[in-house]
């Protein structure tokens, strides 16, 4: 049996569905990963499948490329005749589902969170909703990532609700991602140090991340806010590469670049921030709370589902600067030994809600159905 399974980079394949490609190959699946080829690329066939390049403009909108997007997609399909496809991000959600329909391959489709242009009223908002349904509508199974995002596909007519499902995101590694205690005041050199991993974006909130590090910096010396993530020039709501050196040469922030491994950043740092204004579920939050970091997010979709509130961590407004300096703040004033527990907290989630294992089991059983 084989499976073709896309998501938008292969980054994005290695760094959250690898566990899914190992589960799917252990079981005797022959496992085929498709996305645009980039540096991670390579690394893609050490967990057992095959990968193949798909060339695919994920920020445009031009009906042309898309529609030859969905040409590339079917004459994959036609050469590869896999027995499901697997179907994350938007366009290998849309154009892909809507391939493979064709075809009469069963379809599996996993919605990890929406754009911008989804939630806008216009033509174009209007013209994706469309497009989903049309893609949605004939899949054999459709799982979401958190429940606000459930409910508006299923609420607005763009997807069967017996076919849904809801998962705990994209689910966390617990044995890769193992608890850690909080770092030695050496490795900080006795700072508490506040960190943001995402893309640069403005709608990720790290605007709103910066302002509150200005407010924090008039009342706290022993403290360092840093960023850690791509400069993506090709997203409409990108933070330039000068607007970023501007915020460091001013003082007010740490930009640590990129990683290929995360955790040891997460490590280092007191406590996680995310100000996001919408998301699927984060996977960096999932990451952060299994080491056993504090969180400080917003009571945004997605976000609010891995942060219990004064438990493991804190929940703040979302485009609200003032209210994240709040939050932060009460980060600061925690004694180590709260701090710690809010971490401890954060872990004993992720093992109760959050394992990848749960998350893995639901697919194969989504599977195993499409193949009785």
């Amino acid at each position: 049996m084989k499976i073709i399974i896309c998501l938008n980079t292969a980054w994005n394949l290695l760094n959250f569905r690898a566990g899914l490609i190992r589960a799917l190959v252990a079981e005797g699946y022959e496992v085929v990963a498709v996305a645009p080829y980039d540096s991670y690329a390579d690394q893609l066939p050490q967990l057992g499948c095959r990968y193949l390049a798909l060339p695919m403009d994920n920020q445009g909108t031009n009906p042309v490329k898309d529609l030859m997007l969905t040409w590339h997609f079917f004459c994959l399909f036609w050469r590869e005749r896999p027995d499901v496809y697997l179907g994350y991000t938007v366009k290998p959600n849309v154009y892909g589902s809507l391939a493979a329909h064709v075809l009469k391959i069963p379809v599996i489709n996993n919605i990890a969170g929406l754009g911008a242009v989804f939630i806008k009223d216009g033509w174009l908002a209007s013209l994706v909703r469309k497009l989903y349904w049309l893609a949605l509508k004939p899949s054999a199974h459709v799982f979401f990532q958190n429940n606000d995002d459930l409910q508006l596909f299923t609420e607005g007519g763009l997807v069967n609700p017996s076919i849904t499902e809801l998962l705990p995101g994209s689910g966390i590694d617990l044995s890769r991602f193992s608890y850690k205690p909080m770092p030695s005041k050496l490795v900080s050199k006795g700072k508490f140090r506040f960190l943001l991993i995402a893309r640069m974006l403005w709608d990720k909130g790290v605007g709103e991340f910066v302002q509150a590090a200005r407010l924090l910096k008039q009342e706290f010396t022993d403290v360092e806010f840093c960023l850690l993530g791509f400069v993506d020039v090709q997203n409409p709501a990108a933070i330039s590469g000068e607007q970023i050196s501007e915020w460091v040469a001013d003082g007010v922030i740490n930009y640590l670049g990129i990683s290929n491994d995360v955790r040891k950043e997460i490590e280092d740092a007191d406590c996680i921030v995310l100000p996001s204004y919408r998301e699927g579920t984060p996977r960096t939050l999932l990451e952060a709370a299994a080491i056993g970091r504090p969180i400080v997010t917003t009571n945004a979709t997605g976000c609010r589902e891995v942060v219990d509130d004064g438990d493991n961590g804190f929940l703040c407004k979302v485009r609200d600067a003032d209210d994240l300096a709040v939050k932060m703040r009460s980060m600061l004033l925690l004694t180590d030994k709260e701090l710690t527990k809010m971490g401890q907290m954060g872990r004993k989630k992720m093992e109760q809600q959050f394992d990848e294992k749960i998350v893995i089991g639901k697919y194969l059983a989504a599977i195993d159905k499409l193949l009785e």
